[in-house]
């Protein structure tokens, strides 16, 4: 029997982060500042943001102001599964702050080194399966891993703990099942492939 993996959550049911509360916390002051809502109004609204669970208790908070510039679309979350022949996202793509990856019999390959992600954190939920997750992030990210669950596949994180001003935090979740789960930045001969294309 095998065990089954959790199914995605819908977005409005995916749990808020700091940055999340923090963005729509930023935004009511702006329209406070604006004077599109009262003190009452902003002193209650900020409670909720500060209080919320999910995107679902966030959202109804700014549904009736203008969009600031300073507050990110999390975008639809990516699900992607192995399966027999695996899947894999590369090349230039839309980074969403949740991505699930089940690395079923092929295998998942994510690569956000030619992304563009304006995202204070990204949620990688990864499953290793039977034939393993590999995550690879520029040079200048950084991963937390604590939230993956052990199993018989090992954890490898092949990244440095240095992160650049305004670059995302990849938060990895999950467990890496019978093949495990990698993440990295780019090997030297991945390095030389951006140069090219850079034109560097």
């Amino acid at each position: 029997m095998t065990a089954k993996t959790p199914e995605p959550a819908a977005w409005g049911e995916l749990r808020a982060s700091h940055s999340d509360r923090d963005a729509v916390v930023e935004q009511l002051r702006e329209a406070a500042a604006e004077g599109r809502l009262d003190l009452d109004e902003l002193e209650e609204r900020l409670e909720q943001a500060l209080t919320a669970k999910t995107f679902a208790d966030l959202a109804p908070l700014t549904a009736d102001l203008p969009r600031s510039a300073s507050v990110l679309d999390p975008g639809e979350p990516l699900v992607l599964k192995g399966g027999f022949h695996g899947a894999a996202r590369t090349g230039r793509w839309r980074v969403p702050a949740h991505i699930t990856a089940h690395g079923g019999l092929g295998g998942v390959r994510l690569d956000f080194t030619r992304t563009e992600c304006r995202l204070p954190e990204v949620e990688v939920e990864v499953y290793g399966e039977m034939a393993g997750v590999t995550v690879i992030i520029p040079e200048g990210w950084a991963a937390d891993t604590d939230g993956i669950t052990t199993g018989t596949g090992a954890l490898r994180n092949k990244t440095t703990p240095d992160r650049l001003p305004d670059t995302p935090l990849i938060r990895l979740t999950g467990s890496v099942g019978m093949a495990g789960v990698v993440i990295r930045h780019p090997s030297a001969r991945e390095r030389r492939a951006l140069k090219r294309e850079q034109g560097k």
